[in-house]
């Protein structure tokens, strides 16, 4: 009987980390307004996390404006706290059923404070490649030990997915480096 270990799904996985982290940095402008800052934001709402995007519509009136446009009235507290508690450091002010979201001028200080959530931010993407590693090397595990594969064989996959770990380990470094730049940038 021979069984297959899936790399490409390892891979698939580790990729999808990565990705989600340019989604995120996308989100860590560098002083200009841009509706995809508030994109890691999740609301109470219902008694559910959900989307920011899901309880309110997002635009750029100006360069360094976000409105925040709140479908359901009973929701703007909890968006506006939701906004507010972010790691994002931003000051929202509540007009009507519209929340305006003033975006500061970088200073030194908040340019620090956004590597610092940069770095926070390629550390979970780390975390959940190593996560994805695990469960590959586990998955080795079980089947070397269920007579699946061979310890050679179990080996050799080992050797393979940590490689792709390392690779995909390295560009996160490299697009957290670029990022720490871009945000130092004056």
């Amino acid at each position: 009987m021979t069984a297959s270990f899936d790399l490409k799904d390892l891979e698939r996985r580790m990729q999808g980390a990565y990705n989600v982290l340019k989604t995120e940095f996308g989100g860590l402008r560098t002083g200009r307004a841009s509706t995809s800052l508030l994109d890691p934001i999740t609301v109470d709402a219902y008694g559910t996390p959900m989307p920011i995007n899901q309880v309110a519509n997002i635009s750029v009136p100006e360069s360094r404006m976000l409105a925040v446009q709140v479908w359901d009235k009973g929701q703007v507290q909890s968006v506006e706290k939701a906004i507010r508690e972010s790691d994002l450091g931003l000051n929202p002010m509540i007009d009507g059923q519209m929340i305006r979201i003033p975006i500061p001028e970088l200073n030194e200080e908040r340019r620090v404070e956004l590597t610092k959530v940069a770095a926070k931010y390629s550390e979970h993407a780390r975390i959940a490649v190593r996560n994805v590693r695990r469960d590959g090397m586990e998955q080795l595990k079980i089947m070397e030990k269920e007579g699946e594969i061979g310890k050679d064989l179990h080996h050799d996959h080992g050797e393979e997915v940590q490689k792709i770990t390392d690779g995909v380990i390295k560009e996160i470094d490299e697009l957290l480096q670029n990022k720490e730049q871009e945000i130092m940038q004056v």
